[in-house]
C-alpha cells in the first residue's frame, strides 16, 4: 500500500456499509415523506395536536406539523435521523484507525513511508467523506420525493437540514476516530462518542425544558446541529462553524498523541 491509496483503501473498505446505509436512509426519508399526506388530511388533525403534551410539543415543533417541513422535522429530523448519523459516523469513527489496529492491519500500514498524520488525515477525509454521501443522498431524496405529495419543502432547506447531519455525524465520528486513535481500542472509541452522544442530546432537550439549563445549551453539538430546526428556519452559520472548528481541533489534537503511541502488535 502506497500513501496515495490510503483514502482510496478507507473508502473502498466502507463501500458496502455505505450502500446500505445509503438505501436505509432514502427508503426510510421516501416513507416519512409518502405517508405526509394521510397526515396532512387526518380528520380533526387541530383535535389531535392540542392533546399532545406540552413537553413534546417544545421538543418537536409540533405545532408546524401540518407543513411537509415541520413533518418532517417532527417525524425525521428531531430524533431518528440524527441517530441514524451518529451510529454510522461514530462506528465507523471507531474502525477508522483502532478498528485497524485491533484487526493488526494498521502496523502493516504504518511500516510503509507514511507519516501517522497523513494516516490520520486521509481516514478522516475518508470518513467526512462517507457521511457527506448520506447527506446527499437525504437532500436527493427530499427533492426527489418531495413534490410528490406537494411536501412544499424549498431545495434551500432541504440542504440546510441534510447539512446539519451532516456535520452532526462527523463531529461525534471524528470524536470517535480520535479517541480510538489514542487508546487503540475500538470498544472504548465508541463507548466515549455514544456516552458523548446521548449527554449532548439530553442538554439539548432538558434545556427547553428546565430553566436551569438552558443557559447551557449552546455548549451542546445537537442544539449546534437541530437547535435552530434547520428543514423550518435554516441553520445558523455561527453554529456551523463552530461544529467544523471543533472537529478539526480533535483530529489535530489526537494526531500528535498517536504519533507518540506504540501500536499493538
Amino acid at each position: 500500500m502506497t500513501p496515495r491509496t490510503i483514502f482510496a483503501k478507507a473508502l473502498y473498505d466502507q463501500r458496502r456499509g455505505l450502500l446500505g446505509w445509503s438505501i436505509g436512509i432514502a427508503a426510510t426519508t421516501a416513507l416519512f415523506i409518502l405517508l405526509f399526506p394521510m397526515v396532512r388530511d387526518m380528520p380533526d388533525l387541530e383535535v389531535f395536536l392540542d392533546q399532545y403534551p406540552d413537553v413534546f410539543g417544545q421538543l418537536f415543533n409540533i405545532e408546524a406539523i401540518t407543513t411537509g417541513a415541520g413533518f418532517l422535522n417532527a417525524e425525521l429530523f428531531s430524533l431518528l435521523g440524527p441517530a441514524l448519523f451518529l451510529i454510522y459516523g461514530i462506528g465507523r469513527g471507531a474502525r477508522a484507525v483502532a478498528g485497524e489496529e485491533e484487526n493488526g492491519t494498521l502496523e502493516v500500514l504504518l511500516a510503509t513511508p507514511v507519516s501517522r498524520a497523513r494516516v490520520m488525515a486521509e481516514k478522516a477525509l475518508a470518513l467526512l467523506t462517507g457521511v457527506a454521501v448520506l447527506g446527499v443522498v437525504l437532500f436527493t431524496t427530499m427533492i426527489t420525493f418531495g413534490p410528490l405529495v406537494d411536501l412544499g419543502l424549498g431545495v434551500r432547506y432541504a440542504a440546510a437540514a441534510s447539512t446539519s447531519l451532516v456535520l452532526l455525524g462527523a463531529e461525534f465520528g471524528l470524536l470517535s476516530m480520535a479517541v480510538g486513535a489514542v487508546t487503540g481500542r475500538r470498544g472504548v472509541a465508541i463507548g466515549v462518542a455514544g456516552v458523548a452522544a446521548v449527554a449532548s442530546y439530553l442538554l439539548y432537550a432538558l434545556g427547553a425544558l428546565v430553566e436551569q439549563l438552558e443557559p447551557w445549551r449552546f455548549l451542546s453539538p445537537y442544539q449546534h446541529a437541530m437547535g435552530t430546526d434547520p428543514i423550518l428556519n435554516g441553520m445558523s452559520g455561527g453554529y456551523a462553524v463552530a461544529m467544523i472548528a471543533v472537529t478539526l481541533a480533535m483530529i489535530a489534537l489526537a494526531t500528535p498523541l498517536l504519533e507518540r503511541r506504540d501500536i499493538a502488535v
